[in-house]
């Protein structure tokens, strides 16, 4: 499949890079999932909650396409508050694991299907979509909106989402990346984590606290092969250290040694203190190993703290400690992502669509999911008023510095050494870093397995990246 649309311009400087992060969180509040109610589909069908009858006179019904991890679902849960201040609005949900919501919506919106009123998409799709026209600006539907304050928004999440000084979507969580570790066993041996940890202290500290007799991993990192997966925190190392995708003239640099010593740090690193299975290890996986007391350190979206500090299902609330993450040549070392409601243009009911999306993403939602499902439940990273929030406040005490010093400093300029022509962090933002990454991303996997040599899967990352390059001008 080509190009969804032409190589998209850089944005303005003062943009931050937007990037892609696929969190199948899964393992997070599992006993939450009953409340959703009978005839939730996690299928290609709608189901509608919210009113009846739809079709009636003076009534609107839209359709929602989410992806289902928890949070997604405790925002279903909540639907009959939404129906109570909107009766004459039907709400149908589509509801899909994440890589199928992905290629759902992308084919619906790319198309113009028009099947859909409220997508849930990115800072991946959004600086994409938006100039083809695809997307409907929000600023006219946000200036209307009371109390919706869009300048409480995390300042780089909000200008993720902004394309030429409009927003086209709009936050329902935002996330970077960093550290956790049992402070509990680096007391009992002695050791300290620096607020600015290098991968040469993360090193140190797993080879000392590893112990797989004891069923202790030294450190938990991703392994699972994936654009989303593994290339998440191993695209943060390969920028650390100094290394990128493509340069200035969109040659492919994943041969450089740079890239090569990033990557064959990370391969050693999980392979000689990671945990079981380090190889299928995605998102979920990492979470379960160190929320149930199976690893001493784990690097990785900062979303994780609502499962890591969730007493119903981590062992180890109370137990832990939070860092930015780890670097080599740069000050920071982060991702920033955002799932985010969007209207497409071919919805014939916006207002309707807006108003569901306002429900979801304003200041009184925060409260709402705080009253009714858990604080520790409250979407993360999205707006700044959620760390006010007494409740919040003291419950986030140990990792809201971390979170909001790592998504506020996560741009290209704090977190690479050198300057390249495309946007991301943890990807690259054009339309081929889907498959051109789910392929580097098996590569490195199979390192990580022992299945081929570091040098072996550079060389065959680098022919991927070669192929895509040539689409933008290179000619080597």
């Amino acid at each position: 499949m080509g190009p969804l649309h032409p190589r998209p311009p850089r944005p303005a400087p003062g943009h931050a890079p937007p990037r892609s992060l696929t969190t199948p969180r899964s393992a997070f509040r599992p006993s939450r999932r009953s409340v959703l109610g009978a005839g939730l589909t996690a299928g290609l069908g709608t189901t509608a909650l919210a009113g009846c009858g739809s079709g009636s006179a003076g009534r609107e019904s839209i359709v929602v396409a989410i992806v289902s991890n928890p949070q997604m679902q405790d925002a279903i849960s909540l639907i009959s508050h939404f129906t109570e201040q909107h009766p004459d609005i039907d709400v149908s949900f589509v509801s899909l694991p994440e890589n199928e919501a992905r290629a759902k919506i992308t084919a619906s919106v790319a198309s113009g299907g028009g099947e859909f009123d409220v997508v849930m998409i990115s800072n991946y799709e959004t600086p994409l979509w938006a100039p083809n026209g695809w997307l409907t600006d929000l600023e006219p539907f946000i200036a209307r909106t009371e109390g919706y304050a869009p300048e409480d928004f995390v300042p780089t999440i909000k200008d993720a989402l902004t394309v030429d000084g409009s927003m086209y979507s709009v936050p329902f969580y935002g996330e970077s990346a960093f550290l956790v570790y049992r402070q509990d066993l680096f007391d009992e041996a002695g050791l300290t984590m620096p607020e600015h940890p290098s991968w040469d202290d993360l090193r140190t500290f797993a080879s000392t606290l590893h112990d797989p007799d004891a069923g202790m991993a030294g450190i938990a990192l991703r392994g699972l092969a994936g654009w989303g997966e593994n290339l998440a925190p191993m695209s943060t190392v390969i920028n650390t250290y100094g290394g990128c995708w493509f340069d200035m003239d969109w040659a492919p640099r994943l041969d450089s040694e740079e890239v090569r010593e990033a990557v064959s740090m990370y391969v050693d690193t999980v392979r000689s203190y990671g945990q079981p299975g380090a190889a299928t290890s995605g998102f979920g996986e990492c979470l379960t190993q160190f929320s149930q007391g199976n690893a001493a350190m784990w690097f990785d979206a900062s979303s994780m703290v609502s499962g890591v500090e969730n007493p119903d299902s981590s062992t180890v609330v109370g137990r832990t400690g939070y860092a930015l993450g780890p670097t080599q040549a740069t000050e920071y070392a982060g991702w920033l992502y955002s799932w985010a409601l969007a209207i497409p243009e071919t919805s014939q009911k916006k207002d309707a669509a807006w108003e569901f999306i306002a429900w979801m993403t304003h200041p009184d939602y925060f409260q709402l999911v705080g009253n009714e499902v858990s604080w520790e439940a409250l979407p993360p990273g999205s707006r700044l008023s959620t760390y006010e929030i007494p409740e919040y406040k003291e419950l986030s005490a140990t990792y809201v510095e971390p979170t909001l010093d790592s998504m506020e400093n996560s741009t290209q300029e704090n977190s690479m050494t050198v300057e390249v022509p495309y946007d991301g962090l943890q990807n690259v933002v054009i339309p081929e870093f889907q498959d051109l990454g789910t392929r580097v991303g098996q590569q490195f996997s199979a390192a990580i397995a022992g299945q081929k040599s570091v040098d072996e899967a550079l060389e065959q990352a680098q022919g991927f990246a070669a192929s895509v390059a040539r689409t933008y001008g290179w000619e080597g």
